[in-house]
């Protein structure tokens, strides 16, 4: 082959890759990937492993849907959950979903998310006083309350809706609430009181320090140390001569630092062992003690569950497609009723927590040794 012929031919191929390249870079420029649209999520706190959970499930639900995501943690601070939220809507969040600290402090906030055409999710705690909540996703809470209250009951060998048998009972029985900031603090409660109360009527079931009512008995930001030095107290002013038989607790870092407390003077031993104590989210703590044969039961939320449907609802509300609800009655945030998703709670105890949490992959085996 002649050079001349050989450099004609490297002129055409470099002519060649040269059109190529141009008609790839105005390709890319006439159609550029589509900006993944930002979920906000906002979680109360890290002190709780569930609230983590929650928010790491919820990430990988929305990133694989193709969303990008804002998870931010507001360490129990309301002014702090205010600005994460406040800096979510300045970045352009297309959806929020919120587990509020205090759901009554959000109104002014969710106005913004509202103006900048945000969808709104209130996540396992509602949000109040505010016509600007689209939807509720949740578990069954007043169920979660009938279920610790059933516990309780059984614990004590008596069943909902029936007649202590002859001889058995009474029972002293302590009653701890949730958080009074918390609208789910008082689902909780009334459903633990609507199997319970029956059997206060009847001489059953004795509160022996007249301590009942949210009122009387919440644990603001259901802090252990509060229920611990609450028991304390209770010891010293109505037990010093007298066995608690069982603790109404409706949440497991309350459950654990009222463990605590009746450990300090002398319970959960051979000679005194401990009274019946409910819990709520199956924490790896409360449930090393439950196998440990110290808290009694306590119930599962399945966080992956309820992060798949917040995620299912977000999804759907942004296609302009119906938004999957079972309840448009219950809960009511004082401006409007909230449609919800309610998913059911399961009771767990020494007999089926290995089913229901290790076997499930909520838990792993080697974090319950």
């Amino acid at each position: 082959m002649s050079k001349k012929l050989l450099y004609n031919l490297l002129a055409v191929l470099m002519l060649a890759s040269l059109v190529l390249s141009a008609c790839g870079a105005a390709a890319a420029t006439e159609a550029p990937a589509a900006d993944k649209l930002l979920v906000g999520i906002s979680m109360p706190t890290k002190s709780s492993t569930r609230w983590i959970s929650d928010g790491e499930s919820m990430v990988k639900e929305f990133e694989a849907m193709g969303y990008d995501t804002d998870l931010q943690f507001a360490d129990n601070d309301i002014p702090n959950q205010l600005a994460q939220i406040e800096n979510m809507v300045t970045k352009g969040a297309k959806v929020l979903v919120i587990a509020a600290i205090d759901g009554t402090t959000l109104s002014d906030v969710l106005q913004k998310a509202h103006d900048s055409g945000a969808i709104v999710i209130s996540y396992d705690r509602l949000i109040t006083k505010t016509a600007n909540v689209d939807y509720y996703a949740t578990f069954d809470n007043f169920g979660v309350g009938v279920i610790q209250g059933t516990q309780l009951l059984e614990g004590l060998g008596l069943k909902p809706g029936e007649k202590a048998p002859a001889g058995v009972g009474p029972f002293n029985v302590e009653l701890f609430g949730g958080s009074p900031d918390d609208t789910n603090a008082f689902y909780f409660y009334d459903g633990a009181m609507s199997v319970i109360q029956p059997f206060i009527d009847d001489g059953t079931i004795v509160i022996q320090s007249g301590q009942m009512g949210m009122d009387k008995v919440g644990t603001l930001r259901w802090l252990a140390a509060t229920a611990q030095a609450r028991m304390d107290n209770l010891l010293s002013a109505f037990y010093t001569d007298k066995r608690v038989d069982a603790v109404l607790s409706p949440y497991d870092g309350l459950s654990i630092g009222i463990l605590s407390s009746l450990k300090g003077v002398g319970y959960c031993t051979p000679e005194q062992p401990c009274p019946i104590v409910t819990g709520q989210d199956a924490e790896v703590a409360s449930v090393k003690s439950i196998i440990a044969g110290e808290q009694t039961y306590t119930v599962f939320k399945d966080t992956r569950v309820l992060a798949k449907q917040a995620a299912k609802m977000a999804d759907q509300a942004l296609k302009g497609e119906t938004v999957e609800i079972n309840d448009t009655t219950t809960y009511d945030n004082l401006v409007k009723v909230v449609p919800s998703y309610l998913l059911v709670p399961i009771s767990i105890d020494i007999n089926n927590y290995l089913k229901e949490l290790v076997d499930s992959g909520y838990i792993k085996a080697e974090d319950l040794k």
